[in-house]
This record gives C-alpha cells, structure tokens and sequence, in this order.
C-alpha cells in the first residue's frame, strides 16, 4: 500500500509508531480480517486522535462492519479493490468527512441497521439516536414553543414527569439546556 500511495503527491506518507497516536487526518489500516486485534486499535484511535480511520480488509461481513462502525471506522476498502486511484479518492472522501463502503456493504449494513431498529431498539421504545418516542414527542412541542404545562397537558403526563424527561435527556447527552436538546433533536432530523 505504502509504495502504491508513495508517489501520488495528494497523499501524505507518515510513520505511525505503535505506542504513538496519529495526528494525521486519515489513518490507513491494512489487514486480512477484522478482528480483536483490529478493533481494539480502532478504538485507540478514536478516543486518542482525530483521525478518521479507513480500513483495507481482505475479510469483512456486516457483523465485522458494525463493530467496526462503532469503534469508529470512517471507511472500508476490500484489498481486491485496493488501486492506488481508489485508494486516493476514498482517502480523499474520508478526509473531507465523509465515509466510504462498498455498495453491496451498504445494502448489508442497512438491512442491519433496520433489523436492529426493528428487533432490539423498537420494542423497548428507543431509537439509534439514543432518544425513545415520548423524549422526541416532547422535544418536538419544546421546539413549537409550548412550556413545561402545556406539554403535559397535550401528552397526557404530569409537569413532573416532563421534567424527568427533559433533564434526563439533557443528563445524558451531556447537553446545556433545553435549546441545546432542540438543537440536538433537530439535527439529528428528530423534529
């Protein structure tokens, strides 16, 4: 890979010690299958820098992708289709903030995604954001302007339990206030 990417003067080649953590803004990662081994380094990673991590991989299915995923991992190459011109442009998508998978990956991972939303997080009212559907639905009248009685008044709850809801919300994601969930909500296309 390194002799491959050597020569193409849009990429950068540096040494990466193993007890070092890179500063670049893409780390290459190139191995036979995606194991501990591999996970636990992509963990390091994302918790040590910010780089974005790519993954070449001979071996990878969409249990692998999702661990993967989770630890963080921006894009994945099968090694088969490792040219260096690939090589670049999905250096280059990662880089700018963007992800890469191949497309029959992508198909794989969505039907995950979707099994998991369906199977594990639906039943118990939650969702990938990590908020369930009476934290959206009160999030959602926050956002419409109405205040605390108002709220429990639509929904049906009382102030008190709005309240839990809200400072929970804002508990766990670690946000400032009530605008900042609005905020949070409204990016992740909540409301």
């Amino acid at each position: 890979m390194i002799s491959q990417l050597r020569p193409r003067p849009e990429i950068t080649i540096a040494d990466w010690p193993e007890d070092a953590v890179p500063e670049a803004e893409v780390v290459v990662l190139v191995v036979d299958t995606v194991d501990e081994e591999v996970l636990r380094l992509l963990r390091h990673i994302n918790r040590t820098s910010t780089s974005r991590p790519v993954l070449v991989t001979t071996d990878i299915d969409e249990q692998k992708l999702v661990s993967a995923a989770e630890c963080g991992v921006a894009g994945v190459i099968r090694r088969a289709e490792a040219t260096p011109e690939h090589l670049v442009h999905v250096i280059g998508t990662v880089a700018k903030g963007a992800g890469h998978l191949p497309s029959d990956l992508v198909g794989r991972l969505l039907e995950e995604v979707g099994r998991l939303q369906g199977q594990v997080l639906g039943p118990r009212g939650l969702h990938f954001t990590g908020l369930a559907a009476r934290e959206i639905d009160v999030l959602r009248l926050v956002a419409e302007g109405y205040n605390t009685a108002d709220i429990a008044a639509k929904l049906s709850y009382s102030e008190r339990t709005i309240k839990h809801v809200l400072h929970g919300v804002i508990t766990r994601l670690q946000l400032r206030n009530r605008s900042h969930a609005v905020a949070y909500a409204m990016r992740q296309g909540l409301i």
